[in-house]
C-alpha cells in the first residue's frame, strides 16, 4: 500500500458543518492525506483565543471526499484550541501543512487579528507548522443569511494552488502564514497579487440596542470604503476594488518595524520624533 508524501491538517472557524470546509477538503484531497479537525460550533471572530470554558471533547466521524475516506474530528474548542488538540492528540506527528478555511467572508485590513481563521493558522505557525488561511469575499451578508449559499469553486482552486506551493517550496524565515482572500467574482483564471495588509479599518463596528444600556445589545459591522481610502498595494484595495486574489505574507513577529535603538532614544527623551 502506498502512502501520500504529504499530510495536511484542515481546520476553520465556521465549524465542522461548513460547506467551505468541505470544498477545501475536496480540493486538498488530491495533494495528500487530509485530516479534518474543526470546532464543533461556529467560532467566527474568535482570533487566537483560548476560552477557559471549552470542553475539549473530540468526536470522530468519516467523510467521503473525492473518492477517499477522510477522518474528520469535531472539537469542543475555539479554532486555536482545535489546532492544539489536533497536533497533540489526533495526529501521530506534525503535518506538512495546516490549512484554515475556506472562510465565509474576507479577512483583510485591521480585522486580521480578530479572525478565527487567521487565529488557527497563527496557532499552527507558532507550533512550527507552515500555514495557509483562505477566505472568500461576501458582499451581501443579508442575502447570505437568507440562503447560506456561497460559490466556493474559485476559492477551492486557489486553496489547492497555494497549498501545493507551500508544500513544495520553502518560505522566507519571516513568513509564517500565507493569507489568501478570494473575491466573490473570481474564477480559477482570476489573477492573484502579493500585497501587504492594509492598516485601515475594514469592518466598522455597529451596535443594535433597543433600550437602555442594561438591555441586551448585538454587535455587528458594516463596510464603508472608497478606493481612494486605501493604498493600491494592500489586501483591501486589491480584493475590494480590483477584484483580484489578494495574497499576503504574515509574520508571528508583531514587533513594529522601526529602528529599536532610535525608538528607545525617543522614549528616553534623547531624540525627538
Amino acid at each position: 500500500m502506498t502512502h501520500s508524501p504529504y499530510t495536511i491538517l484542515l481546520t476553520n472557524d465556521d465549524g465542522i458543518h461548513s460547506e467551505g470546509l468541505k470544498a477545501a477538503a475536496e480540493a486538498l484531497s488530491t495533494l495528500g492525506e487530509v485530516i479534518i479537525a474543526a470546532p464543533r460550533h461556529e467560532y467566527s471572530g474568535s482570533g487566537r483565543s483560548m476560552p477557559a470554558d471549552s470542553d475539549g471533547v473530540i468526536l470522530q466521524t468519516k467523510w467521503r471526499i473525492g473518492g477517499k475516506t477522510i477522518a474528520a474530528y469535531a472539537v469542543g474548542g475555539a479554532p486555536a484550541q482545535t489546532v492544539i488538540h489536533a497536533l497533540y492528540e489526533i495526529l501521530p506527528e506534525k503535518p506538512d501543512l495546516v490549512v484554515s478555511g475556506i472562510n465565509y467572508g474576507e479577512n483583510v485590513g485591521d480585522c486580521v487579528t480578530a479572525s478565527g481563521t487567521i487565529g488557527a493558522a497563527l496557532q499552527a505557525a507558532s507550533l512550527g507548522v507552515r500555514s495557509l488561511a483562505v477566505s472568500v469575499q461576501i458582499s451581501d451578508w443579508e442575502k447570505f443569511w437568507r440562503d447560506k449559499k456561497v460559490d466556493f469553486s474559485a476559492a477551492a482552486h486557489f486553496t489547492r494552488y497555494f497549498a501545493r506551493l507551500l508544500l513544495q517550496h520553502h518560505l522566507p524565515d519571516d513568513v509564517d502564514i500565507l493569507k489568501v482572500d478570494v473575491p466573490e467574482t473570481a474564477t480559477p483564471h482570476t489573477p492573484w497579487q502579493v500585497v501587504r495588509q492594509a492598516k485601515h479599518p475594514y469592518y466598522v463596528p455597529t451596535i443594535r440596542r433597543n433600550g437602555s444600556l442594561d438591555s441586551p445589545a448585538r454587535l455587528g459591522y458594516k463596510v464603508t470604503l472608497r478606493a481612494e481610502d486605501v493604498p493600491p498595494d494592500t489586501d483591501v484595495h486589491t480584493l475590494l476594488f480590483q477584484q483580484l486574489v489578494a495574497v499576503t505574507p504574515l509574520s508571528l513577529d508583531l514587533t513594529s518595524r522601526v529602528p529599536l535603538k532610535a525608538f528607545e532614544q525617543i522614549l528616553r527623551g534623547e531624540k525627538k520624533v
